[in-house]
Order: structure tokens, then sequence, then C-alpha cells
């Protein structure tokens, strides 16, 4: 595992161009979808309170979903 791979959630955010929000969001477990048709959450490796994200396996988690991140600008009118 290449340590310059592993993101923050920062991080993951600012890459896929979305909020940090999202990213907690879409990395939770609830047992049902997660709200963008997606029933596996986001691949997370816990370091006690912090989350962090293996960029490959986020990519692999997104090619699998066929789901695209909402971006930022969604938030404007």
């Amino acid at each position: 595992m290449d340590h310059g791979q592993i993101l923050s959630p920062l991080q993951l955010a600012e890459r896929l161009q979305v909020k940090v929000s999202w990213i907690y969001e879409m990395s939770r477990s609830r047992g049902r979808h997660n709200g963008c048709g997606q029933s596996r959450p986001l691949p997370v490796m816990r370091c006690g309170r912090y989350l962090r994200f293996y960029w490959p396996d986020v990519c692999a988690w997104l090619r699998s979903n066929g789901s695209q991140p909402q971006p930022l600008s969604r938030d404007f009118p």
C-alpha cells in the first residue's frame, strides 16, 4: 500500500470535487441504499476516530457503483 495514496476526508473531497459531508455520508454503512443508488458504502480505513481512504479502493468503488459524485456547483442556484 502506497502511503501517498491514503487520503483524509478533506483530501478525498477535494480530489472528487464534492463536499466533505458527501464523503462522510457515502462512507456510512446503514444497511440500506445511501441515497445515490449504492448499497455498498465508500471503502474506508478507520484509525481510531479518524477516517482514511485508499485512492485505488475509492476508484474501484466508483467504477463498480457506476455513480458520479454530486459536484459542488450543484449548491448554486
